[in-house]
């Protein structure tokens, strides 16, 4: 039961991992309809950004305090994304919303690959460290209950519980302000939401920034766990099947999924692993996601689109 139970817990801390993608995903899609799938380079440019600047500012401003430069380089970080989120938004997308989908995934997928040659010649090529402070020591829990205890990797707890605050921080925003409920009415229905007066281009520039943000920090906790190099941008496809399961247009949709996806891919490694011949964990994502398609292709929260002719 131990075991089942640790399984379990490392699935729930990856799946949160996954969620903070695949968040980035459902916000700029539930409002402007755009699949950004450039969200993959973002994170890396943000992961870059975010490992450069932990490197610089104790080299050119005499900063000796690693926490003191670490919040340095997040803030100027999150300036950056702030910033090349709403140049994206704002001399791209903004004039491609409501155009074929063959064009907006063109459009995305050139972003991706600007991002990634711009961050290269901005911040160089090489494997980064970004070291934010979390414990990476596994720690024994529950020994007085389970036999042996559950073995937890504070690192993967700690990146969780940074995960579900910033998931919570949102869902607070959406639910609770002026903004967020603003954002919800744009989602809901483009033209009534301009009918009553909100500006649909200043709410574009916000989905843009929030998910530039959200960018920043799931790039800062899997470069904290993998070191940032370019191979960060295929965490992206590792949210697919998230969104694909949770539905494109529910925050709540990729909470859950992510939470689902990452205790399968564990529980199919652990269990069904050793009679395949191991590797499930790669692909068992994305074999979900095709039955999802396949039974209910708006996902577990997704609204279903009724198109009447």
């Amino acid at each position: 039961m131990g075991f089942f139970l640790e399984t379990v817990l490392g699935g729930l801390m990856a799946g949160m991992l996954y969620s903070l993608v695949a968040l980035g995903f459902v916000l700029i899609f539930k409002a402007s309809g755009v699949f950004n799938f450039a969200q993959g380079a973002m994170v890396l440019f943000a992961a870059l950004a975010m490992a450069r600047f932990a490197e610089w500012f104790p080299t050119y401003t005499g900063i000796d305090n690693a926490l003191v430069a670490n919040l340095a380089a997040f803030a100027a970080a999150g300036v950056l994304m702030f910033v090349t989120a709403w140049i994206i938004e704002r001399l791209v997308l903004r004039h491609l919303v409501n155009q074929e989908a063959a064009t907006l995934l063109m459009a995305t997928l050139g972003i991706t690959y600007f991002l990634e040659g711009i961050g290269q010649s901005m911040f160089g090529s090489d494997i980064y460290k970004i070291d934010i402070g979390m414990p990476k020591e596994p720690i024994m829990a529950f020994e007085s209950i389970f036999q042996g205890g559950i073995l937890i990797n504070k690192e993967d707890l700690y990146a969780a519980l940074i995960a579900a605050v910033l998931v919570a921080g949102l869902t607070l925003f959406f639910q609770k302000t002026p903004t967020g409920r603003a954002l919800r009415a744009v989602a809901d229905d483009h033209q009534a939401a301009q009918s009553i007066g909100i500006p649909l281009n200043r709410i574009w520039v916000i989905v843009w920034c929030v998910a530039g943000v959200v960018a920043l920090v799931a790039g800062m906790i899997w470069g904290s766990k993998m070191g940032v190099q370019f191979s960060l941008t295929t965490v992206a496809l590792r949210a697919l099947p998230v969104v694909i399961l949770g539905g494109l247009t529910s925050v709540p949709g990729a909470i859950v999924g992510g939470l689902i996806i990452g205790v399968g891919e564990k529980l199919s490694e652990v269990y069904l692993g050793p009679f395949v011949g191991g590797g499930i964990e790669i692909w068992f994502a994305y074999v979900l996601a095709l039955g999802f398609l396949l039974v209910r292709p708006q996902g577990l929260f997704g609204e279903k689109i009724i198109d009447r002719v």
